[in-house]
């Protein structure tokens, strides 16, 4: 019976390219001059710390991130911008997690949406993803489409297809 899965994944080499190459824009700016400006990635928590000078340092620092990313074709929604808060030494930090897996809300609402559309194919949530089986392939790529126009707030991708 022919089925996929519906993941949320990054590539871990690309996020770590579209970092340095913030890095590379951030040492060659005027206006990062003179500020002390640090930006590293923890692969292991999947964190990106930001610590700089002021708010407008920590806005242009997000910009480039998310064009790199775009850049790097990794979806920036996978950003998720926490609070930023003041250090000891008058600079301001920031942690960015990057949202990898699909959380089990999100799950139920698209299981929950595939049933609502009445194709008959079946959708069931595997640890951090759903795999959806169907008796056909049309039905399981009317699927892919419906899932890919839906308005989530992470990217999905669309693996592991068998027929």
């Amino acid at each position: 019976m022919p089925s996929f899965d519906i993941v949320s994944q990054i590539d871990p080499q690309e996020v770590d390219n579209a970092v340095n190459n913030v890095l590379k824009e951030i040492d060659t700016r005027y206006d990062f001059r003179g500020v002390n400006t640090e930006l590293s990635l923890n692969k292991k928590t999947n964190t990106i710390s930001l610590v700089t000078g002021d708010d407008m340092k920590i806005k242009a620092v997000r910009d480039m991130l998310i064009t790199h990313f775009t850049r790097r074709k990794v979806d920036p929604r996978v950003l998720d911008f926490s609070k930023t808060e003041a250090t000891s030494n008058g600079q301001l930090k920031q942690e960015i997690k990057l949202k990898e897996g699909i959380d089990k809300d999100t799950a139920k609402k698209i299981v929950k949406m595939i049933k609502g559309t009445k194709i008959k194919v079946q959708a069931a949530i595997q640890d951090d993803q759903v795999r959806v089986t169907g008796k056909k392939l049309d039905d399981l790529q009317e699927i892919i489409s419906l899932v890919s126009k839906a308005d989530y707030e992470m990217p999905f991708q669309f693996v592991n297809m068998k027929s």
